[in-house]
């Protein structure tokens, strides 16, 4: 007896591995995933703008990032107590005009030195409803609570998209010609849109996908994570108390969905020695003072330096330093 509606995978391209550089742009799903993936010792950068939402905006952002802009005072403006830009997330704002600059120039610096290193970039649509700037006509990625007066809200084409896209990735491919592309469309409902928009506007999304996979299908390739949240688990039991984000079953779910799609075989073994890692060390033992913990402890560093030497490319640096401070905590002798 079935008592679901599996969801059919394209055929993917080849696997990421832990050799490979990641970029992740878009929705707080795409946020979700590079976490997971960070946890799993993945060499990913993540929203290195902080969540955006629409299409246009993260071409702008990834625009911004190849050509490593250095961002001045004349691109913020204060509001709420606060300095900010109108391409950034929250999370970029502070009362200091100086470490606004900072937080923002920093990030963009860090994503541009890995730009044309990257293996993979994996971008999250999650609407296709945007807010133009009455004052300058630019699309805003963050209102950051402004009056609505000051924008005019419009939703864009599936063309509009198709021709930013098409463009865009044409200068990637110049700086990257092996760089490959994972669109994917974000689960997360857009309930302030109404129901029907939210509808229109993620089937605007998936039409524009579905047409660039098709211009560029040796390059881009599609993760189904709306159709699984949506199609696969459809019932309210997998969302969040607000009705709208998937719970954390949903997220797990998807993680595992896309370990099986987009994760090679050789680095599952990689990820479950990560993971039985993080596991050790949130490990409280009954008698920390013990030398059997002494003991795991050590066993831990081995184990951390016997996969450093086979995958130089991992990064364990914050858990071999937790172990040697612990270390270091027992008497000498």
């Amino acid at each position: 007896m079935n008592l679901t509606t599996p969801v059919e995978f394209p055929v993917a391209f080849s696997r990421m591995t832990h050799a490979d550089e990641l970029l992740l742009m878009g929705s707080c799903f795409a946020t979700h995933i590079g976490r997971l993936l960070n946890d799993a010792k993945f060499r990913c950068d993540v929203n290195p703008y902080g969540v955006l939402y629409n299409p246009a905006s993260i071409s702008t952002a990834l625009r911004e990032i190849m050509a490593g802009k250095t961002y001045s005072k004349d691109d913020l403006f204060f509001y709420g107590d606060c300095w900010h830009s109108a391409m950034h997330h929250g999370d970029f704002s502070s009362s200091g005009i100086e470490e606004t600059l900072f937080r923002i120039n920093d990030r963009i610096n860090q994503a541009h030195q890995r730009v044309d290193s990257l293996h993979y970039l994996l971008i999250t649509f999650g609407t296709a409803w945007v807010y133009e700037q009455k004052d300058n006509g630019n699309i805003a990625s963050n209102c950051h609570k402004q009056p609505e007066t000051l924008f005019t809200r419009r939703k864009l084409s599936v063309e509009e998209i198709v021709e930013d896209y098409t463009s865009l990735i044409a200068e990637l491919k110049l700086i990257n010609p092996s760089l490959k592309l994972l669109f994917t469309v974000s689960p997360i409902r857009h309930v302030r849109d109404g129901m029907h928009q939210n509808q229109l506007s993620k089937s605007t999304l998936l039409l524009a996908i579905d047409t660039l996979q098709e211009k560029f299908s040796e390059n881009i390739s599609y993760f189904p994570a709306y159709e699984i949240v949506l199609d696969e688990l459809r019932d309210y039991r997998f969302y969040a108390e607000d009705m709208v984000h998937p719970s954390n079953f949903a997220v797990k779910y998807v993680w595992e969905k896309f370990i099986e799609y987009c994760i090679a075989t050789e680095s599952l073994e990689i990820m479950n020695e990560s993971e039985n890692i993080r596991k050790a060390l949130q490990h409280k033992p009954f008698h920390p003072e013990s030398f059997q913990y002494k003991s795991f402890l050590g066993q831990i560093v081995l184990k951390i330096d016997r996969l450093n030497k086979k995958y130089p490319y991992l990064d364990f640096q914050n858990e071999r330093e937790i172990c040697l401070i612990r270390l270091n905590q027992f008497p000498k002798g």
